[in-house]
């Protein structure tokens, strides 16, 4: 600036003019230098990287470019030439270097933040990423890098070193574990769930506790987001899958089969032995034909060889309408296409209650689409409700109105019938 000072003086301009021009000229040039360096570097040597990234087969370098990696380190260029510059403004030099450096700061910590986003988002084009994610440690990453900027850029207001800033940091400690208490919850449970591969992106899990049903679409530093059946949202704390309990489906999903456990409940004054009008009838039954001829030869043997007086029914064995239907439904359910052949499959009585007997089915869908799973339960249900009374049984129901309004009606019934007599 002394040069230009010098030349104006040389002109005739008065010393006092020739300082503030001087200083204009001086401000002038600095900023068509910096534009001029700004432009080449956006429009020339993003455009080559643009270029390069765009013409090779690697997909790491274009998260890059789409998270603006290169274009926001092309801000630093302006602030490097006005630092350089600083010097011939003498009496402003340290507080346009201070803030020349606070620009690059700034410029740096966003670069780091996107660079660290864009290893995210690199990580997360494998298949690992949903077993293993990594957005938590990204997340603390941020953290650090922003705590580390900010005192870096105290110390530069203050003139002071870094390292002093971090010794007066164990002090407020306390503050910080208060305020980052959450994060660092977050980050211990993210660990866990990781190293226990307790919880990956995609898995159905269930926590009624939160109203959370459905499948897991995101996991943070601070929350595992779950997107419900029903597309509602739900943000879970990541240490809630540490310290409370949830069902996690995947097992399910992983095996190809969903367990169906449902029970009828049959009226035990419904249950008695067979005749052999429904004996022969259960004959024609396509599933039933093998197993009752075969239950008939082992029961008349057993009869012959105890020597059972078979003119009383109660006296030795017979068939009831609760075990043919029982052997009725494990045929049914083992020929059935929606059924899993391979696992477990049983049809039980369970303990007499008020409301009848529980005929328990406990078997495995063949698909874990819950949509085909409901059809296959219902088809089942359907079939095994319209085919109870063919076995002489009734299906257990509290009274309804309707069957309240029969009664009524029988009764009235009853009672004209006899006035008439």
């Amino acid at each position: 600036m002394g040069f230009i000072h010098g030349y104006l003086l040389e002109y005739g301009v008065e010393e006092v003019w020739a300082d503030y021009l001087a200083v204009g000229i001086m401000i002038v040039l600095i900023g068509l230098l910096c534009i001029i360096a700004n432009f080449i570097t956006r429009k020339v040597v993003i455009r080559i990287i643009t270029h390069i990234v765009n013409s090779n087969k690697y997909k790491w370098d274009d998260i890059l470019l789409e998270r603006k990696v290169f274009h926001k380190l092309s801000h630093v260029v302006p602030a490097i030439i006005i630092y350089y510059f600083a010097s011939a403004f003498p009496p402003y030099a340290l507080l346009i270097e201070k803030v020349a450096v606070l620009y690059i700061i700034i410029v740096a910590m966003n670069v780091l933040n996107s660079l660290l986003s864009a290893v995210n988002d690199i990580y997360q084009e494998y298949e690992i990423s949903k077993v293993r994610p990594i957005k938590g440690y990204i997340q603390v990453s941020k953290i650090i890098l922003f705590i580390i900027g900010l005192i870096v850029i105290i110390a530069n207001l203050i003139g002071e070193s870094p390292l002093i800033i971090l010794s007066g940091i164990g002090a407020l400690s306390a503050v910080l574990m208060l305020i980052f208490r959450d994060s660092i919850l977050g980050l211990v449970a993210g660990v866990q769930l990781s190293s226990n591969d307790m919880v990956r992106v995609g898995d159905w899990i269930e926590m009624p506790k939160y109203g959370a049903n459905g499948d897991v679409i995101d996991i943070s530093l601070n929350t595992v987001k779950v997107q419900n059946f029903d597309r509602t949202i739900t943000m879970i704390p990541s240490y809630a899958l540490i310290s409370d309990s949830f069902i996690n489906w995947r097992g399910m999903q992983a095996s190809g089969g969903r367990q169906l456990k449902r029970s009828l409940l049959i009226d035990t004054t419904s249950i008695s032995f067979c005749s052999n009008e429904m004996i022969e009838k259960c004959k024609k039954i396509h599933y039933l034909k093998g197993y009752i001829v075969e239950r008939e030869k082992e029961i008349a043997e057993f009869n012959l060889k105890n020597n059972i007086d078979r003119s009383n029914i109660v006296n030795g064995r017979s068939l009831t309408n609760i075990g043919v239907f029982r052997a009725y439904v494990a045929s049914y359910l083992q020929n059935h296409p929606g059924i899993h052949k391979e696992s477990t499959l049983m049809v039980r009585q369970l303990e007499p209650t008020e409301k009848g007997l529980p005929l328990e089915i406990y078997a495995f869908a063949n698909t874990v689409q819950w949509a085909v799973y409901e059809t296959t339960q219902a088809d089942i249900f359907d079939h095994l409700f319209a085919v109870a009374p063919e076995f002489g049984l009734r299906i257990y129901q509290n009274p309804s109105g309707n069957d309240v309004k029969s009664a009524f009606n029988q009764f009235l019934s009853g009672n004209n019938n006899d006035i008439s007599t």
